[in-house]
Formats: structure tokens, sequence, C-alpha cells
């Protein structure tokens, strides 16, 4: 029988090696001007619609920048590339972000990313 300190610690390598094994994916998004409002409304919608239903998407956030007028950050991480092909293939994103929230930008970055460090 395991100890617990064994099997906590069992369990954390689990945790983190689930973890490395994510997909993130981070999205720098340069708007039109003028525009910040209306995109943070789109992706204030389609947060509960789109990843806050979806079962591989581990988290969805978005970021402004005060000093930087129309601009976003988007951070999001998922279980495997299945799931951001669901993520990306659902009726909220086709509809919020493909659609409303694609006619409000200049330029997006799609940037892959592997976990290093995990605490």
């Amino acid at each position: 029988m395991a100890r617990p300190a064994a099997r906590r610690r069992a369990n954390l390598e689990e945790q983190n090696l689930r973890r490395m094994q994510m997909l993130a994916k981070v999205f720098p998004i340069k708007l039109k001007d003028g525009n910040q409002a209306a995109a943070e409304a789109i992706v204030q919608e389609f947060g509960p619609k789109g990843p806050g239903t979806e079962e591989g998407t581990l988290s969805f956030r978005v970021y402004r920048d005060p000093a930087k007028p129309d601009y976003l950050l988007f951070v999001e991480h998922f279980a495997d590339q299945a799931a951001y092909d669901a993520h990306t293939g659902s009726s909220a994103y086709k509809e919020l972000i493909a659609g409303r929230f694609a006619d409000l930008i200049v330029e997006f970055v799609e940037i892959d990313h592997e976990l290093l460090v995990s605490l």
C-alpha cells in the first residue's frame, strides 16, 4: 500500500504530465481602431457559450492592455489538438469569433506553446 506522501507525489506528477501534454495557444490580436469595446463585448458573450461548455477547453483567458488601445491577447489551453478542433468547429465559435469578431481585427498571430514549468 502506497504511503500518503508517495500517493500525493504520484498524483502531482500525473497532473504535471497532463499539463505538459496540453495544447497552449496564444493570439496577440490588433483590432481596427475604435473597436475595443465591441470586441470585448463579443468575447464576453463567447466565453460562456463556447469555451465555458467545452470539455476539452482547459482555460480560456483574454487580456486587454490598458496602455495599448484596440488590442487583445488570447491565452487558451486545450486537452489536445482534437479539443482545439472541436473548439474552433463549434457553432458559437463560427458565429461569434470567425464571424462577428473577425470583422473587427486588423491582424492576429497564432502561436503554439509547449509548457516548460508549471507550479
